[in-house]
């Protein structure tokens, strides 16, 4: 069953035509990489769902229900999670703030801190202490643990590598791995070893339009589509 559709988006951002045709599928409890060079439209595809980027045309469904036209805030409490890119904290509240204003309701938190800490244990470690006092991977695991406080079916996550340490990347799957088996998970990596490791299917994106979907195993093993949408390959 799929659980998120999106068919022919096309995305403004002001003059500028930024998604020209975005058509992808996402099934209830698998984890879909959102693939293409810089600028490609990956980021403002997760944005259109969300509703931060409105689709001009084409429809976004999400369970069965077209969320194409809804306001941003009706989409997150249907169930949708976001974890932008650049490690979006608030670096002045604590560890323990941050993950309350994720509540959308009284004791969210409370119910999810045995899960989160099981992904996270230095996030309970650090509770106290304000974000700006984390490190760029802590700062990141915080990022990813604010879409978990409350009850999300679908988590999109937007370059959860990016900067981060070998250790802290090979941690950061990890926990992916694992609250996937609670949400399903799009997501937008730039580094494809990350994304070949933790997907099973996914879309590349070039140019604001879907070229391309299929198994992230078969992939791995097609240097020349490697090479020709996502520059890298031998």
């Amino acid at each position: 069953m799929s659980l998120l559709q999106l068919a022919g988006i096309q995305t403004f951002i002001e003059q500028f035509h930024i998604l020209e045709g975005v058509d992808l599928e996402v099934a209830e409890g698998e984890i879909v990489a959102l693939l293409g060079r810089n600028g490609a439209g990956k980021t403002t595809t997760l944005r259109t769902i969300l509703g931060l980027n409105p689709a001009r045309s084409g429809s976004v469904v999400f369970d069965g229900d077209d969320i194409t036209a809804r306001r941003s805030f009706d989409i997150a409490a249907m169930g949708i999670g976001y974890v932008p890119e650049h490690r979006a904290i608030f670096a002045d509240l604590s560890v323990e703030e941050n993950l309350r204003i994720a509540e959308r309701k009284p004791g969210d938190l409370a119910r999810k801190e045995e899960f989160i800490f099981g992904l996270f244990p230095d996030l309970k470690r650090l509770i106290r202490l304000p974000g700006t006092n984390l490190s760029g991977g802590q700062q990141q695991m915080l990022a990813v643990a604010r879409a978990l406080v409350a009850d999300n079916r679908l988590l999109l996550i937007d370059e959860p590598s990016e900067g981060l340490a070998p250790v802290i990347i090979e941690q950061m799957m990890e926990a992916i791995r694992q609250l996937s088996s609670e949400s399903t998970v799009l997501l937008v990596e730039q580094n494809f070893i990350v994304a070949s490791r933790l997907a099973q299917r996914y879309v590349i994106v070039e140019e604001g339009r879907s070229v391309k979907t299929g198994s992230i195993a078969d992939l791995v093993d097609d240097d020349e589509t490697i090479r020709r949408y996502l520059g890298t390959g031998s």
